[in-house]
C-alpha cells in the first residue's frame, strides 16, 4: 500500500525534474553578468509579444572579435602576469568568456599605435631590402601570441592605415593638419605642412606601376614575416577607411584606384599566397563604391568579403540586398569617447542590431584594452573592452564588454540569425549548429514578455534597463 501511495509523488518529482529549462544571464548598469535561475520552457502560446521563426534561417555567423592595437598591449602589459593571463583567458579561451575567434590587426601604425611607423621608410626601396617588422616584435606579435595561446584557431585579418610615407605624393603618414576646433595639445600634432594636405575622393597613393608593385611586395613580405613568427594572416584589406582624411595614419583612395591595385597587383599576389583579399573598410553610405570593385572584371573576382564601419552602416542594407552571397564584416564598432558609460553601451546595442539585421557574418569591437582615459597618440579618447588603471595597475571590464559577451559567449561559429516577428523587437535571435536557440534581449522597462520559439515558449519578467540572454536547448 505504501508503494502505491508514494508512486504519484515520484511521478510528480520526475515530471518536475524533466521540465525543460532555459539558461538565463542578465546585466544591468549596476550588476553585470548575473546568472539568473533557469526559466521554464513551455509549449508555444496562442498570445505572444514576439515570435522566433526557427524555420527561417538568415545569414550564418562566422564569429566575434576586436583589434590588436599597440596601445592595447601597452595597457595590458602593465598588469601582473597572472592578471594579464586572466584577461586573455576571458577574451579568447573557447567556452570561458567572450570566445573571440576572428580579429583584426593593423599593417604598420594605426591611430592607436605608440607613434607613426611603417615596415619600410627607406625612400625608393622598391625591392623591400629594408623591410622589417622589428617594431611589432615589441607589441603586436606578443599581443597576438598571448591570444593564440588561448585560441590556436583564431582567425586574423589585417589592413593598413597608411602605406610607407614615400609611397604617397605628400610624403607623410597623415592626410591633414588638425582643425582649429580640435584644440589639440602640441604633443598630439603631426607636423604635416598645410600645403601637403590630401582630400577625400583623391588618390594619395602614387598611381604608378613601380609603386603598385612595391606595395604588393610590402604586403607579401608582411605575410611571410608574420608566418615566420607562427602567425597566419588569413586575409588582407588594402586600406582602412579609404575616404577618410585624418590627422593620424591615413591614406585616401578612390574606389577606382583600389580596383586597379586589387585587380592588377594585390589580388593575384595574395591568391598565390593563399590569402583572401577583402574590400573596405567602407565608412561612407555609398553602395556605388562597392559596385566599382565588385563589378570590375579584374578586381571583382578576388573579393568575397566587404568590411563596413561608422558611416558605412548606411550602405550595408543596400549591399546586402544587391549581393546576398557576399560575406559582410562589421569591422570596427564606433568607439566612443573614453568614458565607457552605460549610454554608449546602449548605443552599441543599437549598432549591433542594425548590423546583424542587415546581414553581417562577423562583428568586431575596436580597442580590446586601453589605459584609463583611452587616449590615442593623436589625442582621441576612445572606449575599450578593458580599462587599465595606471596608478594601481589593476583592470576592469567595461559595460560594452559584457554586451559583447552576452552575444559572443553563446552564439557559436556556424550559427544562423533567425527571423523574428511581433510587437516587441528589441532583440536578436540565433540558432547554433547544435540547434540550441540564443535570444539576446534588452528591456528598458520592467517587462513581462511572452516569447514563442518555434513550438516552445518562455515568459520571463525582465528588469528595467537590462540585457538578457536566454539559451533554449533541444
Amino acid at each position: 500500500m505504501v508503494k502505491f501511495k508514494l508512486f504519484p509523488f515520484f511521478l510528480l518529482l520526475l515530471s518536475v525534474a524533466c521540465t525543460p529549462k532555459a539558461e538565463w544571464v542578465s546585466s544591468t548598469q549596476d550588476d553585470s553578468w548575473v546568472k539568473e535561475q533557469p526559466i521554464t520552457v513551455n509549449a508555444s502560446a496562442d498570445q505572444y509579444d514576439v515570435q522566433i521563426d526557427t524555420t527561417q534561417k538568415l545569414q550564418s555567423i562566422e564569429g566575434f572579435g576586436a583589434c590588436f592595437n599597440e596601445l592595447g598591449w601597452v595597457a595590458l602589459n602593465r598588469l601582473m602576469p597572472a592578471a594579464r593571463d586572466s584577461v586573455f583567458t576571458e577574451l579568447f579561451s573557447p567556452g570561458v568568456g567572450a570566445n573571440f575567434n576572428v580579429c583584426r590587426m593593423p599593417v604598420g601604425a594605426n591611430d592607436f599605435s605608440r607613434d607613426w611607423y611603417s615596415y619600410n621608410e627607406t625612400e625608393g626601396d622598391f625591392e623591400m631590402n629594408n623591410f622589417s617588422i622589428d617594431n611589432d616584435k615589441e607589441t603586436l606579435i606578443p599581443f597576438i601570441h598571448e591570444a593564440l595561446k588561448n585560441n590556436p584557431n583564431l582567425k586574423i585579418w589585417a589592413s593598413p592605415w597608411s602605406p610607407p610615407a614615400w609611397m604617397k605624393w605628400n610624403k607623410h603618414y597623415a592626410c591633414r593638419v588638425p582643425w582649429e576646433e580640435e584644440e589639440l595639445d602640441e604633443k598630439f600634432h603631426n607636423n604635416l605642412p598645410p600645403d601637403r594636405q590630401g582630400a577625400e575622393g583623391t588618390n594619395m597613393f602614387i598611381q604608378e606601376d613601380a609603386y603598385f608593385k612595391a606595395y604588393t611586395l610590402y604586403f607579401s613580405r608582411f605575410i611571410e614575416a608574420y608566418k615566420n613568427e607562427d602567425i597566419t594572416i588569413s586575409a588582407i584589406m588594402p586600406q582602412n577607411e579609404f575616404n577618410s582624411c585624418q590627422i593620424f595614419p591615413s591614406c585616401t583612395w578612390t574606389a577606382g584606384g583600389l580596383a586597379k591595385f586589387i585587380g592588377d597587383y594585390l589580388g593575384p599576389a595574395m591568391e598565390k599566397q593563399h590569402v583572401e583579399t577583402m574590400f573596405g573598410t567602407m565608412e561612407r553610405p555609398t553602395v556605388a563604391m562597392v559596385d566599382t570593385i565588385l563589378n570590375d572584371p579584374k578586381a571583382g573576382k578576388y573579393i568575397k568579403c566587404v568590411g563596413f564601419q561608422w558611416g558605412g552602416k548606411e550602405a550595408i542594407p543596400g549591399v546586402n540586398e544587391k549581393y546576398p552571397e557576399l560575406n559582410l564584416y562589421q569591422t570596427e564598432q564606433e568607439c566612443g569617447d573614453g568614458k565607457n558609460d552605460w549610454d554608449y553601451c546602449l548605443y552599441a546595442w543599437s549598432l549591433m542590431k542594425h548590423y546583424f539585421n542587415n546581414g553581417v557574418n562577423a562583428y568586431m569591437y575596436w580597442n580590446m584594452a586601453l589605459d584609463e582615459g583611452g587616449y590615442s597618440r593623436w589625442g582621441w579618447q576612445q572606449n575599450s573592452l578593458v580599462t587599465v588603471d595606471t596608478l594601481t595597475n589593476t583592470y576592469r571590464y567595461n559595460y560594452e564588454y559584457y554586451l559583447m559577451k552576452h552575444v559572443s559567449h553563446f552564439v557559436k561559429p556556424g550559427a544562423h540569425l533567425l527571423k523574428t516577428n511581433g510587437e516587441f523587437n528589441d532583440l536578436l535571435a540565433f540558432q547554433n549548429p547544435d540547434m540550441s536557440i540564443v535570444l539576446i534581449i534588452y528591456s528598458d522597462v520592467v517587462n513581462q514578455l511572452n516569447i514563442n520559439i518555434g513550438s516552445k515558449s518562455i515568459s520571463p519578467k525582465l528588469d528595467a534597463g537590462s540585457f538578457n540572454t536566454f539559451v533554449i536547448r533541444e
